[in-house]
């Protein structure tokens, strides 16, 4: 039996947000040290992604809002693995990640990286 080739879907999971989507970046802040105090350190990892609205029957006004967007980020080229906390920058909007669905069907190979983002105030 031929095993799924998740390399190849991977590849054309990325092309799709890079001709639908925009470029972005995942932002994440590390808090300061512990025992040298200091400021925390924001850092920008550059990332493709594609916003999207949810559709309205997942919308509760509880879990998801109105304002939410369900954020398609392509794992090709990107440094880190989005998680929850981090800021999801696109089209000059930041989106808090309240919620992440690492597609890793395999257990190694990440396909795509889909986020519930909330808008950041």
């Amino acid at each position: 039996m031929a095993t799924f080739d998740y390399p190849r879907l991977r590849i054309t999971a990325k092309n799709i947000i890079t001709k639908f989507g925009q470029s972005g970046a995942i932002k994440r802040t590390t808090p300061p040290d512990p025992i040298f105090g200091g400021d925390p350190t924001v850092t920008s990892y550059p990332a493709e992604l594609v916003p999207m609205t949810y559709d309205q029957r997942y919308i509760d006004g509880t879990n998801i809002l109105t304002s939410d967007r369900q954020i398609y980020i392509s794992s090709v080229g990107l440094a880190i693995v989005p998680q929850v906390g981090d800021i999801a920058t696109t089209g000059g909007v930041d989106f808090h990640i309240i919620n992440m669905d690492p597609y890793n069907f395999d257990g190694i190979v990440n396909v795509v990286f889909v986020c519930q983002g909330r808008v950041a105030s």
